[in-house]
């Protein structure tokens, strides 16, 4: 039995103003060829198909023509989605009737049946496995292995207990033990929307919601030993995770962020057999690149050098995202304006210009630390002089002394407003 697993689409991200539907339908076309020539019986999606809980209308249409189109190629394959932190459970589970006429399950939450509210209740786990351990039939139609289909859990979604990692562990447990009985010794999957203790994340990365302090981690242990394939989402960077190669997230299929530039795109194959699962990588070249000039701040003049260097031609929707990284020791109202005038007849898509000052000196008076302190940390403002105040901020800003210049100018506007 061959597997496809991929996660964290975020169809209908809005990259810096920039529509991505057209990488997006590149992925998509480029995974439904996939799925043909590796003859694959199930594509598992491990959460966040949406980049956000009111997707627009294009975003949800391209998911459904997907779907549709592999339908059409592949009439056996057997579709698994669950969702993520970013999407909306409800509004991903709405048209479940429909989609399984197609072959497709989605799994938004968890669902306890009768026993809906006593998540802690032997006839509460019992209901939620009797929805999240589904069969996998291979290209026979006989079963041939079983998924335990997990989506992202929110508070409430798991049993009661002292911690989030406990909570999540219970679960997991009661979902693992129940598959084992339905599977009968054949292989089990087991999916997750959750960050793994261990797993990297992408520097200065805002698109993966990480809870500050990690209380939001769980352990690889929810996934047991005898577990054949743990397919997870959230993280954006593909890898293994606890050196477990048989426990992965896909990773994303395109950069989310310029922190997600250097990470190499692909989907998991996963052979099942008797003897275990056969994991491979199937990379994938996104359609639009993402270029950070000069790759370390440097002067405007540098930057203009670097901006010289760019391809010439049109603007298309394959156009390479830009930013550029621009290292100041004060204002410059001109910097703007000249990027933007090296930037005309360039074949790029701007999207950020990224200021950097100076580093502060440990213990300098404008960073309040180990030396003489902030001036407005031993004195009150009464005490403080206008211009010390307006040369406080400027050093604290710009890592440097104001001009001479701009303090005369201060100094006639605060006579005046004195005056």
């Amino acid at each position: 039995m061959v597997l496809i697993h991929t996660a964290d689409w975020h169809i209908g991200q809005n990259f810096y103003g920039y529509d991505r539907y057209e990488e997006h339908r590149h992925f998509f076309a480029w995974l439904a060829d996939t799925l043909v020539a590796q003859r694959a019986d199930v594509l598992l999606v491990t959460g966040d198909v949406f980049d956000g809980p009111n997707p627009p209308a294009k975003a949800q249409h391209l998911y459904y023509a997907f779907l549709r189109e592999v339908g059409n190629r592949l009439p056996n394959l057997q579709v698994i989605i669950t969702a993520g932190n970013h999407d909306s459970a409800a509004r991903l589970e709405a048209p479940a009737p429909l989609l399984e006429t197609m072959n497709v399950t989605v799994v938004g939450s968890v669902h306890y049946g009768e026993a809906e509210g006593l998540a802690d209740t032997e006839a509460a786990l019992a209901g939620a496995a009797a929805r999240m351990v589904l069969p996998l039939r291979g290209a026979s139609g006989e079963v041939e292995a079983c998924c335990v289909a997990v989506p992202y859990l929110r508070q409430g979604d798991y049993p009661p207990a002292a911690t989030y990692d406990e909570g999540v562990q219970k679960l997991y447990t009661a979902l693992a033990g129940a598959a084992r009985r339905q599977a009968g010794g054949k292989p089990v999957v087991m999916t997750g929307h959750l960050h793994v203790l261990g797993a990297t994340v992408s520097e200065r990365d805002r698109s993966e919601r990480v809870v500050v302090g990690g209380l939001d981690c769980v352990s690889d242990a929810i996934f047991p030993p005898d577990v054949a394939y743990g397919a997870l989402g959230h993280l954006h960077r593909a890898q293994r995770v606890a050196g477990r190669d048989t426990v992965r997230y896909a990773g994303a299929p395109i950069p989310m962020s310029f922190a997600e530039k250097r990470n190499t795109q692909s989907v998991c194959r996963v052979e099942l057999s008797d003897q275990g699962a056969a994991i491979d990588l199937l990379p994938y070249e996104p359609k639009v690149a993402l270029w950070s000039l000069p790759e370390q701040p440097g002067t405007i003049d540098d930057v203009l050098a670097a901006l010289a260097g760019l391809p010439q031609g049109e603007v298309t929707d394959g156009s390479p995202y830009l930013e550029i990284k621009v290292q100041l020791f004060g204002p410059d109202p001109t910097m703007r304006y000249k990027i933007e005038k090296a930037l005309q007849g360039k074949s790029v898509r701007l999207t950020a210009i990224l200021p950097f000052y100076p580093a502060k000196a440990a213990g300098d008076a404008s960073t309040g630390g180990d030396g003489a302190g902030s001036a407005t940390a031993q004195r009150t403002l009464s005490q403080i002089p206008p211009l010390g105040i307006a040369q406080e901020v400027y050093r604290k800003k710009y890592g440097v002394e104001m001009p001479e210049a701009l303090q005369k100018l201060m100094s006639d506007v605060i006579k005046e407003v004195e005056a």
